[in-house]
């Protein structure tokens, strides 16, 4: 039998998932989508044919712990994944993951020295890479004879602007590689390419994409390329998301560990599980939740997430030098129409207006046909690009590193 599927394994902060696209003449063709979301703490399942268009969603099981979440999801992900396809149809599995510091910037064939490599940036990424290479290791392991791609979150960005690289560290630090690599490359690669179709001339202008999920960023583009993003040499910096602190005085960090005798150890748990929503509101990271909520630290948690989304809008548009389309993606940008509503409502003075009927219908387009910022509603598909990104490498197969 000839290899005839790319299979894409996307492990996120709070959701694990697989796609089986089929390589055709025509290019790339998605048959199958396979879900696992509410992790740590539940995990929903979801199955979609593509080509019926049916959906399955089941509640399973719940992880033992918050500390095996990841590796049970991935455990019942491919037992159902077999169940679906056999192996020997497999031509590879793409991963996604987040960090590909200095020397990754295009995908790769993962061997065991790539492998060790991308481990050593675990601690700038602890939420995802392990959970990223986890999922590598084993299915290697379970399967040595299917290559295994990774593509890099960071590579949308790896061609900013040096005064978007660095920070006003000593000089040697950002030699060492102590610099900006912005995060969410997948999706900011996906959706810049679907406003190329919808809309090719303004895809070439100045344009801010807000990825608003459990883990939120925006990005900057500058005729479709990456000049500015608010996440930094972590995916911590910039917005506030469901359980991470966002855009942080670095003199908080000092005073915890040298004032109040927390450990680094500690700090980081705080940092990245729980800050964010989770910390301002004490009763949820995530934003339906909050916003279903009657209690004021939830209503207080929301308003200051929208206000942060806008100052960030602010700075983007700063380093564009203005600003011909708005873009709301990702879970809470794709299904949240008060938080596009609410960001979008002190942003008349850059010429931003929305359209409240369309808004709330979730229209692609949700900005008045004459208004001078066009704003899209339009929902990402990181999978897409992981498996176009694997099919041009096998098409290519030379394993090369961009």
């Amino acid at each position: 039998m000839e290899p005839d599927v790319i299979v894409t394994l996307n492990a996120g902060s709070s959701s694990l998932r697989c796609a089986i696209f089929e390589r055709g003449g025509d290019g790339l063709d998605v048959r199958l989508r396979l879900g696992l979301r509410g992790l740590p703490d539940a995990m929903i399942w979801q199955r979609e044919d593509t080509s019926t268009g049916e959906t399955e969603e089941e509640q399973l099981d719940p992880p033992d712990s918050p500390d095996t979440a990841q590796e049970t999801a991935l455990a019942k992900m491919t037992e159902r994944l077999l169940a679906e396809i056999d192996p020997a149809r497999i031509a590879a599995f793409s991963h996604r993951v987040v960090h590909g510091g200095q020397e990754f910037t295009a995908p790769v064939h993962v061997d065991a020295e790539v492998i060790k490599h991308l481990a050593t940036l675990s601690p700038m990424a602890p939420s995802h890479q392990p959970h990223n290479l986890a999922a590598i290791r084993n299915l290697a392991e379970r399967f040595p004879d299917i290559p295994q791609i990774a593509c890099f979150d960071t590579a949308f960005h790896k061609d900013l602007p040096r005064d978007d690289q660095v920070f006003a560290l000593p000089k040697e630090l950002a030699e060492e590689g102590i610099r900006r690599y912005g995060f969410h490359g997948l999706s900011y690669d996906y959706v810049a390419s679907a406003l190329q179709d919808i809309a090719p001339k303004i895809a070439q202008d100045r344009v801010v994409i807000a990825h608003l999920g459990h883990g939120a960023s925006m990005c900057a583009l500058n005729g479709g390329k990456s000049v500015a993003t608010t996440m930094g040499m972590t995916a911590l910096d910039g917005l506030p998301m469901g359980q991470r602190c966002g855009a942080l005085d670095p003199g908080v960090v000092l005073y915890l560990i040298e004032e109040r005798g927390m450990a680094p150890t500690e700090v980081r748990e705080m940092l990245y599980k729980r800050s964010g929503l989770v910390g301002l509101s004490d009763v949820s990271s995530d934003m339906v939740a909050l916003l279903d909520s009657d209690a004021p630290d939830a209503k207080a948690a929301v308003a200051f997430f929208i206000y942060r989304c806008r100052r960030e809008i602010g700075s983007l548009v700063a380093a564009l030098g203005g600003l011909d389309a708005l873009v709301f993606t990702g879970g809470i940008g794709e299904h949240a129409p008060a938080i596009r509503q609410g960001i979008c409502a002190e942003l008349g003075w850059l010429g931003v207006q929305i359209d409240d009927e369309a808004n709330d219908q979730g229209a692609s387009r949700i900005s008045p046909e004459a208004g001078k910022v066009k704003v899209y509603m339009l929902p990402t598909d990181e999978e897409q690009v992981l498996a176009r990104g694997a099919h041009a490498l096998l098409l290519n197969d030379d394993g090369s590193i961009g």
